[in-house]
């Protein structure tokens, strides 16, 4: 066999292996070193499987890492997604669908210190959910926001995923985090139409809520300076320049502590409940991507990613029809695996074709995220809807998925605009210069 045909056999059979329910780690590491001993030998594939996790626990720039999560552990443990939910209701106070958009706004700024989904998800999903259902919300409305909005938290930066990206694809996480910014707004923005839209079409599935007087939004929107802080620090202050993305990761956990120590939201107790949540959500994260770093040493050493590219250029196919392939790729995986699992698997060999057709790695690393998103909410597989669902098990998932289904719509719609004008994510890194 081929260099080229001994890393086809391998994607094809770390798939199998997927979806036979093989831990993602270690189908990614097994098949790695299985291809590497087939091309070098196993003494070599030996040697990268030794030698890829002493890289990784040594390398700097993957402290982001585990302090964002601690970040978005401790606020969630000091309570600030409730306030960020109280906020966003009162913004939205006295609209139709007032606490749907409040949930849209309220997973959108908990995601700018959360940075994962499935937290933003099942923390929302005890919030919102309860407060819809008491207000008359349609249980499709209710769950489908929540599931569809949680996915925000990997695309609002800090995003643990677009961390994740900068490490496998090698971009500046500094940039990747200016160009998610206007794209994360623009899909809350996105989501928000989406509401009002249904609101109109099903008026009886979001009742009116009775506007709050000025004085209760006033007092309503006070919590909000918690998440300004954290933001500045966490974003802003690598925007300026003043940190680099590991250092604002370490400031801006420990500025989280000091607000909910300071504020007596926070316990020693969930402080400790924070770090142990931290600890366990990145050992399984390394372990995905230390599998993942071995099956890609694998990928490059086949050298499947170039002849995929001069494959496509023979072919002469239009660049719009290499990425219409691309989406149906992402649409497809993102019903089986999580978010870092397609990533990992899908950008050593995605990446380079885009490149060849001229889309910048630092766009491709929001479009691929965008696409993440969608397999959140996307049946039959959809993540963040099993999260809600198993909060929730009086409410089908089949209601959840009919509840994604205008949010969907939206996300598609913001995968137009990024392919029809990448400036919306190449505009920000530009004018900031990080």
């Amino acid at each position: 066999m081929s260099n080229m045909e001994i890393g086809l056999a391998g994607v094809i059979v770390l798939l199998a292996a997927m979806f036979v329910r093989v831990p993602i780690g270690v189908s990614l590491a097994l098949v790695g070193m299985g291809g590497y001993a087939a091309i070098d030998g196993w003494k070599t594939a030996l040697a990268v499987v030794a030698a890829v996790p002493f890289e990784l626990a040594s390398a700097y720039s993957l402290s982001v890492v585990p302090l964002f999560i601690l970040m978005g552990a401790v606020a969630s443990r000091a309570g600030m997604s409730r306030e960020l939910f109280d906020a966003a209701n009162a913004v939205f106070s006295g609209f139709r669908g007032a606490l749907a958009n409040a949930t849209i706004g309220g997973c959108a700024a908990f995601g700018a210190i959360c940075g994962s989904s499935i937290a933003t998800a099942a923390t929302f999903s005890k919030v919102a959910i309860p407060e819809m259902r008491r207000h008359g919300y349609s249980d499709v409305v209710a769950a489908g926001c929540v599931a569809a909005a949680g996915t925000l938290g990997i695309l609002i930066p800090p995003s643990v995923i677009l961390a994740v990206y900068s490490l496998v694809a090698e971009q500046s996480l500094a940039k990747l985090f200016a160009a998610a910014l206007i794209p994360g707004i623009l899909l809350a923005a996105l989501y928000v139409i989406a509401v009002i839209i249904q609101a109109r079409i099903r008026p009886e599935w979001t009742p009116l809520v009775p506007s709050m007087p000025m004085r209760e939004r006033l007092r309503a929107t006070r919590g909000m300076w918690k998440l300004v802080l954290l933001f500045f620090f966490a974003v802003v202050g690598i925007y300026l320049g003043w940190f680099s993305p590991t250092e604002g990761a370490a400031v801006s956990a420990f500025v989280a502590m000091l607000i909910g120590f300071g504020t007596r939201t926070l316990s020693l107790r969930g402080l400790s409940a924070a770090m142990l949540e931290s600890v366990f959500s990145t050992a399984m994260l390394f372990f995905i991507v230390v599998g993942a770093f071995i099956f890609s040493r694998f990928i490059v050493l086949t050298r499947l990613p170039n002849e995929l590219a001069v494959w496509v250029e023979a072919m002469k196919l239009a660049p719009l029809s290499i990425v219409l392939a691309v989406i149906v790729l992402y649409v497809v995986l993102g019903t089986a695996l999580e978010e870092v699992s397609t990533i990992l698997i899908t950008v050593p060999v995605i990446l380079p074709l885009m490149t060849s057709i001229g889309y910048d790695g630092i766009w491709f690393g929001i479009f691929v995220t965008v696409m993440a998103t969608i397999g959140l909410i996307s049946p039959p597989v959809g993540l963040t809807v099993f999260v809600i669902q198993a909060q929730n098990p009086d409410i089908p998932a089949s209601k959840i998925y009919r509840g994604t289904l205008p949010f969907l719509v939206a996300d598609f719609v913001l995968v137009a605009l990024l392919v029809a004008f990448p400036a919306l994510a190449l505009w920000l890194p530009g004018v900031l210069k990080v």
